[in-house]
């Protein structure tokens, strides 16, 4: 019987460090395979963690709860025929439903050796009150089904932050194992333990799961759509909560960290608030290039803040790459959410790569920024 872990999280929550933190401290004995669905033209990480010499079956034709649900048991058919791995690790896209994920492996199971071993989810503890109000279903169901919620960045937030985020979390999942504890600070071991906690996987949270799916498939089907021009009927919540505005009509959570890397205050992006029943690509939009041309660490800062706390390119939820530096013998790599970015010098790669992803994008200007 091979396990399947499910490591979902919104765009940028730190799903790909966990992931090797558990590789690197809790795996290493078994044979594993990491099923990745990037959204987004241009696969970034498949690179960093094939360095950890896990085999990935890149899968980057769209959101899993949407290209990937009709061909995902075919997908985990030839991953266990090729590799006859111990564990399955499937990391989601980040603005996809875990209810998808988790009924696409339980149907998997009717056919294949395999069981649902864990759902986790990875939460930003400086984000996570934001993109609860203006992503709505996205970053919810992601909470609501996990069996354990990690959340990121407890070592930099404060603590009223964190306390905070623990009862929203609660509000929508009163089961979860809820982790506090920097991950850092925690073995491998330990988070791998309290991930497969037996109580966690319970059939009522899985039924529960199904249902939302099903239900997620039902609209689909019968045409409700929204982000891009579709006709769709429910309400769009504007959240404003004591006097937090700003021009583009969104929530934002207006705490200044100090850390190593750029930040301005915490920004939203993609418009979407508080839908139901959506596909992720009726609502969020990608740019991606390969054989991007060098430059300077000054040209790259002055994209990212302009990506970062901007609307020239329109509303940017993520953004990573890398890219031969023009002012010196390395590369720059940069990962960035709303609201703040972080540089960092690396290895040469084959090619410069850039992945953008939010809504309404810029395409022309995003070209012209990274290609000249």
């Amino acid at each position: 019987m091979t396990k399947i872990d499910v490591i979902s999280g919104f765009l940028g929550a730190g799903k790909t460090t966990f992931i090797k933190k558990l590789l690197d401290e809790a795996l290493s004995g078994e044979k594993v395979v990491l099923i990745e669905n990037e959204f987004g033209e241009i696969g970034i990480d498949a690179g960093f963690l094939k360095d950890a010499g896990i085999q990935i079956r890149e899968m980057s034709q769209g959101c899993i709860c949407c290209s990937l649900v009709g061909d995902f048991e075919t997908a985990l058919k030839e991953v266990i025929e090729t590799y006859s791995p111990d564990r399955v690790i499937i990391e989601p896209s980040g603005v996809g439903k875990l209810s998808d994920v988790m009924k696409a492996v339980q149907d998997a199971s009717a056919n294949l050796s395999v069981q649902l071993n864990s759902a986790v989810t990875i939460v930003d503890a400086n984000k996570c009150r934001m993109y609860m109000k203006n992503f709505g279903e996205f970053f919810n169901n992601q909470v609501q089904f996990a069996g354990t919620v990690v959340l990121s960045r407890t070592d930099v937030a404060e603590h009223e932050k964190v306390e905070k985020d623990v009862e929203l979390i609660r509000s929508l999942n009163h089961q979860a194992e809820i982790i506090t504890t920097p991950v850092s600070e925690l073995p491998g071991k330990k988070l791998l333990s309290i991930m497969e906690k037996h109580d966690h996987m319970t059939e009522e949270l899985l039924e529960e799961a199904r249902h939302a799916a099903e239900e997620h498939e039902h609209h689909h089907e019968h045409g409700e759509h929204c982000g891009c021009g579709h006709d769709h009927d429910h309400d769009h919540e504007h959240h404003h909560e004591h006097g937090e505005h700003c021009s583009c009509g969104h929530d934002h959570d207006h705490d200044h960290e100090h850390e190593h890397h750029h930040e301005h205050g915490e920004h939203c992006s993609c418009g979407c608030h508080d839908h139901h029943h959506h596909h992720a690509d009726e609502v969020f939009t990608s740019w991606g290039r390969e054989n991007v041309p060098a430059l300077t660490r000054d040209k790259l800062e002055q994209i990212l803040e302009e990506l970062a706390d901007g609307h020239a390119y329109g509303q940017i939820l993520r953004s990573k790459g890398m890219l031969k530096a023009a002012d010196g013998e390395g590369w720059y790599y940069f990962d960035l959410v709303p609201g703040e970015y972080e540089i960092r010098e690396g290895e040469p790669d084959y090619t410069g790569k850039v992945c953008v992803i939010g809504s309404e994008l810029a395409e022309d200007r995003l070209a012209e920024a990274f290609l000249g």
